[in-house]
């Protein structure tokens, strides 16, 4: 079996790369190409499976590649992973955000129908398409309401995926994924912010960690389960759109709490509130129904919050001891 991923060196690419080199697939991914390409595998590097992959220089905004990659790999699965995926951001750059996360997508999808209409592909979609919130727990029939051009670019290409499914007959997925995180996760996103700083504040390296909004509630789980839940949907008889989601959901507030209470501090102590890290248009909860991927995929989230909130504290805490002995 052949997979074939964008954004693979991000944290889902790696951990998709490593459930799949570990059940006998060869993996091959697309790498845009930058002059800090040499940092690009870290992730994969930190999982050990570098030097198992098959790395192609590319863009997702770039169909004649996109062309090129399906017609010489003919890859079984593909993985649209690939994405502006930065909410913040997505209000500075809104149409590079749109150009990537949303049409960017509808050049892969059709690549596959022209070059690969047997491939069966996976489109990450966002909890973010929710938004302001119509239902208290969302699942495939809750409405959306995008509230950046990130989430609006997601829905794009959510969409587009429930289209060529229903126009050209693909076997074409969506995975509704909620928060998802690890030791991997961008030093950008919220709870590995919180993590890195728990690890500098606990050796000395920082004094305070300055936040948005603590009162945000966020559905987290941990990417190392979810993976899985996307390779689970291309193995069904037939493609359907699935939430994929622990089904508890904690404010930004009292992951705070558990971070700092891994290391023995209290969070009061040192977290202060910036409003320059607020939202212009916040989405103050998210909270998942993971039910129908339980009963048609067999999938549960396996990690905890206070589990994964652990192994991240303790990651940040290793890269920082190493920095300062080197």
């Amino acid at each position: 079996m052949r997979a074939f991923i964008t954004g693979i060196t991000g944290q889902d690419g790696a951990y998709l790369s490593k459930l799949l080199l570990d059940k006998g697939y060869e993996v091959f991914g697309l790498v845009r190409r930058s002059s800090t390409a040499e940092v690009n595998d870290v992730r994969l590097r930190w999982l050990g499976v570098a030097d198992r992959v098959n790395l192609i220089d590319g863009d997702l905004t770039d169909l004649s590649c996109l062309i090129r990659c399906m017609r010489e790999i003919k890859p079984d699965e593909v993985y649209n992973l690939a994405a502006q995926s930065f909410v913040k951001s997505s209000w500075h750059q809104p149409l590079l955000t749109g150009t990537v996360t949303g049409l960017g997508a509808g050049n892969i999808l059709e690549a596959v129908r022209l070059e690969r209409p047997e491939a069966r592909f996976y489109q990450a979609s966002s909890s973010e398409m929710y938004g302001l919130i119509q239902e208290e727990k969302q699942s495939e029939r809750t409405p959306f309401y995008p509230r950046s051009p990130y989430a609006v670019a997601k829905l794009y290409a959510h969409w587009m995926t429930v289209n060529y499914r229903e126009s050209f007959g693909l076997f074409a997925c969506s995975g509704i994924l909620f928060n998802h995180e690890s030791p991997l996760r961008g030093i950008e996103f919220v709870t590995r912010k919180i993590t890195d700083g728990v690890a500098r504040i606990k050796l000395g390296l920082a004094k305070d960690l300055a936040l948005g909004n603590l009162e945000a509630k966020r559905d987290w789980g941990h990417a190392r389960d979810y993976v899985e839940a996307m390779w689970l949907m291309l193995q069904q008889e037939t493609p359907d759109d699935y939430v994929v989601a622990t089904g508890r959901t904690v404010t930004v507030r009292e992951f705070c709490r558990l971070a700092f209470a891994h290391v023995g501090l209290d969070y009061q102590e040192f977290v202060r509130v910036d409003p320059a890290f607020m939202r212009p248009a916040e989405v103050e909860v998210l909270l998942g129904d993971p039910a129908k991927a339980t009963a048609k995929l067999g999938w549960t989230a396996s990690t905890t919050l206070e589990e994964m909130t652990a192994e991240m504290v303790e990651a940040d805490l290793a890269r920082h001891r190493r920095a300062t002995r080197d």
